[in-house]
Protein backbone atom coordinates (compact mmCIF):
# COMPACT_ATOMS: atom_id res chain seq x y z
CA UNK A 1 0.00 0.00 0.00
CA UNK A 2 1.59 3.53 -0.98
CA UNK A 3 1.02 5.78 1.56
CA UNK A 4 0.44 9.54 0.54
CA UNK A 5 0.44 13.35 1.59
CA UNK A 6 -1.62 15.82 -0.24
CA UNK A 7 -1.00 19.41 0.04
CA UNK A 8 -2.55 21.96 -2.28
CA UNK A 9 -4.10 25.21 -1.08
CA UNK A 10 -7.66 24.39 -3.69
CA UNK A 11 -9.49 22.33 -1.56
CA UNK A 12 -11.60 20.49 -4.61
CA UNK A 13 -8.64 19.69 -6.25
CA UNK A 14 -7.58 18.19 -2.87
CA UNK A 15 -10.41 16.30 -3.11
CA UNK A 16 -10.58 15.21 -6.85
CA UNK A 17 -7.08 14.17 -6.40
CA UNK A 18 -7.76 11.98 -2.82
CA UNK A 19 -10.94 10.32 -4.72
CA UNK A 20 -8.53 9.05 -7.64
CA UNK A 21 -6.26 7.65 -4.96
CA UNK A 22 -8.61 6.21 -2.78
CA UNK A 23 -10.11 4.21 -5.96
CA UNK A 24 -6.69 2.69 -6.01
CA UNK A 25 -6.08 -0.88 -4.47
CA UNK A 26 -2.33 -0.15 -4.42
CA UNK A 27 -2.79 3.46 -2.25
CA UNK A 28 -3.87 5.38 0.10
CA UNK A 29 -4.04 9.19 1.19
CA UNK A 30 -2.81 9.39 4.95
CA UNK A 31 -3.18 13.22 5.57
CA UNK A 32 -3.74 16.27 3.56
CA UNK A 33 -2.72 19.79 4.21
CA UNK A 34 -2.97 23.23 2.76
CA UNK A 35 0.16 25.03 3.39
CA UNK A 36 3.69 24.03 3.73
CA UNK A 37 3.73 24.61 7.55
CA UNK A 38 1.06 22.26 7.56
CA UNK A 39 2.74 19.94 5.59
CA UNK A 40 6.08 19.67 7.11
CA UNK A 41 4.23 19.10 10.58
CA UNK A 42 1.98 16.30 8.83
CA UNK A 43 5.48 14.83 7.37
CA UNK A 44 7.07 14.61 11.28
CA UNK A 45 3.63 12.72 12.55
CA UNK A 46 2.42 10.60 10.00
CA UNK A 47 4.28 7.72 8.03
CA UNK A 48 4.07 8.17 4.73
CA UNK A 49 6.03 6.69 1.22
CA UNK A 50 5.17 9.62 -0.95
CA UNK A 51 3.90 13.51 -1.21
CA UNK A 52 1.88 14.89 -3.85
CA UNK A 53 3.25 18.42 -3.13
CA UNK A 54 1.86 21.56 -4.43
CA UNK A 55 4.30 24.10 -5.26
CA UNK A 56 2.47 27.56 -4.86
CA UNK A 57 0.51 27.32 -1.43
CA UNK A 58 0.79 30.26 1.10
CA UNK A 59 3.36 31.49 -1.30
CA UNK A 60 4.17 30.93 -4.61
CA UNK A 61 7.53 28.77 -3.10
CA UNK A 62 5.55 27.52 -0.12
CA UNK A 63 5.44 23.47 -1.34
CA UNK A 64 9.54 23.92 -2.45
CA UNK A 65 10.36 25.17 0.83
CA UNK A 66 8.63 22.55 2.83
CA UNK A 67 10.02 20.01 0.26
CA UNK A 68 13.55 21.05 1.17
CA UNK A 69 12.99 20.99 4.75
CA UNK A 70 10.85 17.32 4.67
CA UNK A 71 13.54 16.19 2.66
CA UNK A 72 16.66 17.25 5.43
CA UNK A 73 14.88 15.64 8.23
CA UNK A 74 13.76 12.28 5.90
CA UNK A 75 16.25 12.44 2.57
CA UNK A 76 14.00 8.66 1.43
CA UNK A 77 10.75 10.78 1.24
CA UNK A 78 9.53 10.66 -2.28
CA UNK A 79 8.76 14.17 -3.70
CA UNK A 80 6.23 14.89 -6.70
CA UNK A 81 5.07 18.46 -7.43
CA UNK A 82 2.04 19.52 -8.71
CA UNK A 83 2.48 22.98 -10.48
CA UNK A 84 0.42 24.99 -12.75
CA UNK A 85 3.29 26.78 -14.30
CA UNK A 86 6.07 24.85 -16.46
CA UNK A 87 8.59 26.82 -16.60
CA UNK A 88 12.40 25.98 -17.05
CA UNK A 89 12.98 28.29 -13.84
CA UNK A 90 10.01 26.36 -11.83
CA UNK A 91 11.22 23.10 -13.34
CA UNK A 92 14.77 23.64 -12.02
CA UNK A 93 13.54 24.90 -8.76
CA UNK A 94 11.96 21.90 -8.23
CA UNK A 95 14.71 19.61 -9.10
CA UNK A 96 16.96 21.19 -6.80
CA UNK A 97 14.66 20.87 -3.70
CA UNK A 98 15.29 17.28 -4.41
CA UNK A 99 11.59 16.49 -6.22
CA UNK A 100 11.85 13.08 -8.16
CA UNK A 101 8.88 14.32 -10.10
CA UNK A 102 7.33 16.95 -11.37
CA UNK A 103 3.71 16.94 -12.91
CA UNK A 104 1.39 19.38 -14.16
CA UNK A 105 -2.55 20.11 -12.58
CA UNK A 106 -4.61 19.15 -15.03
CA UNK A 107 -3.26 15.65 -15.87
CA UNK A 108 -5.22 12.49 -16.82
CA UNK A 109 -5.92 10.47 -13.75
CA UNK A 110 -4.10 7.40 -15.31
CA UNK A 111 -0.68 10.05 -15.82
CA UNK A 112 -0.89 10.92 -12.45
CA UNK A 113 -1.21 7.56 -11.33
CA UNK A 114 1.47 6.17 -13.19
CA UNK A 115 3.42 8.94 -12.10
CA UNK A 116 2.85 8.28 -8.41
CA UNK A 117 3.32 3.86 -9.17
CA UNK A 118 6.74 4.73 -11.01
CA UNK A 119 7.70 7.01 -8.01
CA UNK A 120 7.14 4.45 -5.61
CA UNK A 121 9.22 1.80 -7.06
CA UNK A 122 12.17 3.88 -7.54
CA UNK A 123 12.01 5.06 -11.48
CA UNK A 124 10.29 8.43 -11.71
CA UNK A 125 9.14 9.12 -15.11
CA UNK A 126 10.80 12.95 -15.31
CA UNK A 127 9.08 13.86 -19.13
CA UNK A 128 11.25 14.82 -21.91
CA UNK A 129 11.19 18.70 -21.24
CA UNK A 130 12.13 18.37 -17.37
CA UNK A 131 15.29 16.04 -18.43
CA UNK A 132 16.24 17.71 -21.04
CA UNK A 133 15.97 21.36 -18.82
CA UNK A 134 18.30 19.53 -15.87
CA UNK A 135 20.42 18.37 -18.19
CA UNK A 136 20.68 22.23 -20.08
CA UNK A 137 21.47 23.19 -16.55
CA UNK A 138 23.72 21.05 -15.71
CA UNK A 139 25.62 21.75 -19.10
CA UNK A 140 25.74 25.58 -18.63
CA UNK A 141 27.16 24.87 -14.82
CA UNK A 142 29.73 22.39 -15.98
CA UNK A 143 30.64 25.54 -18.78
CA UNK A 144 30.95 28.11 -16.44
CA UNK A 145 33.03 26.08 -14.10
CA UNK A 146 35.57 25.58 -16.41
CA UNK A 147 34.85 29.56 -17.91
CA UNK A 148 35.61 30.65 -14.39
CA UNK A 149 39.02 28.69 -13.78
CA UNK A 150 39.66 30.09 -17.23
CA UNK A 151 38.82 34.29 -15.87
CA UNK A 152 41.05 33.06 -12.46
CA UNK A 153 43.68 32.17 -14.77
CA UNK A 154 43.72 34.56 -17.27
CA UNK A 155 42.44 38.03 -15.66
CA UNK A 156 45.15 38.67 -13.74
CA UNK A 157 47.03 39.09 -16.72
CA UNK A 158 45.12 41.88 -18.31
CA UNK A 159 46.69 45.25 -18.36
CA UNK A 160 44.61 48.31 -16.79
CA UNK A 161 44.17 49.44 -20.32
CA UNK A 162 42.37 46.10 -20.95
CA UNK A 163 40.46 46.13 -18.05
CA UNK A 164 39.00 49.68 -19.31
CA UNK A 165 38.31 48.56 -22.76
CA UNK A 166 36.72 45.20 -21.16
CA UNK A 167 34.26 47.97 -19.07
CA UNK A 168 33.28 49.67 -22.11
CA UNK A 169 32.62 46.88 -23.54
CA UNK A 170 30.09 45.71 -20.97
CA UNK A 171 28.80 49.60 -21.02
CA UNK A 172 27.91 48.89 -24.97
CA UNK A 173 30.50 51.50 -26.30
CA UNK A 174 31.48 50.98 -29.85
CA UNK A 175 34.86 51.36 -31.16
CA UNK A 176 35.09 54.50 -32.02
CA UNK A 177 33.45 55.86 -28.49
CA UNK A 178 35.81 53.51 -26.61
CA UNK A 179 38.48 55.48 -28.73
CA UNK A 180 36.56 59.14 -27.90
CA UNK A 181 36.58 58.18 -24.04
CA UNK A 182 40.00 56.89 -23.74
CA UNK A 183 41.34 59.58 -26.30
CA UNK A 184 43.04 57.28 -28.24
CA UNK A 185 43.21 56.26 -32.37
CA UNK A 186 40.48 53.80 -33.39
CA UNK A 187 43.24 51.56 -34.73
CA UNK A 188 45.02 51.53 -31.00
CA UNK A 189 41.51 50.55 -29.64
CA UNK A 190 41.17 47.44 -32.72
CA UNK A 191 44.48 46.18 -31.52
CA UNK A 192 43.47 46.24 -28.24
CA UNK A 193 40.44 44.68 -28.92
CA UNK A 194 42.71 41.78 -30.76
CA UNK A 195 44.48 41.07 -27.57
CA UNK A 196 41.61 40.90 -25.84
CA UNK A 197 39.61 38.09 -27.47
CA UNK A 198 43.44 36.16 -27.68
CA UNK A 199 43.42 36.28 -24.01
CA UNK A 200 39.34 35.21 -23.39
CA UNK A 201 40.02 32.56 -26.49
CA UNK A 202 36.82 34.55 -28.14
CA UNK A 203 36.82 35.32 -31.53
CA UNK A 204 33.83 38.59 -31.09
CA UNK A 205 33.64 40.86 -28.49
CA UNK A 206 30.50 39.91 -27.95
CA UNK A 207 31.43 36.42 -26.71
CA UNK A 208 33.69 38.50 -24.10
CA UNK A 209 30.51 40.10 -22.77
CA UNK A 210 28.23 37.24 -22.38
CA UNK A 211 30.49 35.15 -20.65
CA UNK A 212 30.82 37.73 -18.09
CA UNK A 213 27.49 38.24 -17.70
CA UNK A 214 27.05 34.42 -17.45
CA UNK A 215 29.74 33.97 -14.88
CA UNK A 216 28.49 37.07 -12.89
CA UNK A 217 32.15 38.96 -12.60
CA UNK A 218 31.15 42.28 -14.11
CA UNK A 219 32.99 43.41 -10.63
CA UNK A 220 36.02 42.08 -11.74
CA UNK A 221 35.80 45.40 -14.32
Amino acid sequence: MIRILIADDFPLLREDIRETIEKQEDMKVVGEASTGQELEHLARTTPCDLLLVDIEMETTTAGIRAAENILSENPEAKVIFLTAHETENMILMSMAAGAVDYIVKGCQEEELLRHIRAAYAGEPLLDARVQHTVLKEYSRLRRSERSLLFFINNVSQLTPAERALVRCLLDGCKVREIAEIRCVEVVTVKTQIKGLLRKFGCSRTKEIVGLIHELGVEHLF
